[in-house]
């Protein structure tokens, strides 16, 4: 668990170097929602976050364009709330 401040801030940034993609698609949806809410999001969204970004990047667009579901080892509440954000992002 993240416990204070600066730890966040580090996590955050570091959260955002790795969320960079090598699909153009992926980097866009992504870079727009850390731009819109990158700085407020919990450190329970951050590892929500990070279990999404371990797909390969064709699932990881597909999950973001809605066109496949999450896996079922996935599909809990913390990480179906932030698809759901990245997706109307």
């Amino acid at each position: 668990m993240i416990a204070d401040a600066g730890t966040l801030s580090l996590a955050r940034r570091r959260l955002r170097w790795r969320a960079r993609r090598g699909l153009l698609e992926n980097d866009v949806l992504i870079t727009r929602f850390l731009d819109r809410h990158g700085d407020r999001m919990t450190s329970d969204e951050m590892v929500s976050f990070e279990a999404l970004l371990d797909f390969p990047e064709n699932e990881l667009l597909d999950l973001l364009l809605a066109r496949r579901q999450l896996p079922a080892a996935l599909d809990i509440p913390d990480v179906r709330e932030l698809l759901d954000r990245l997706r109307t992002s």
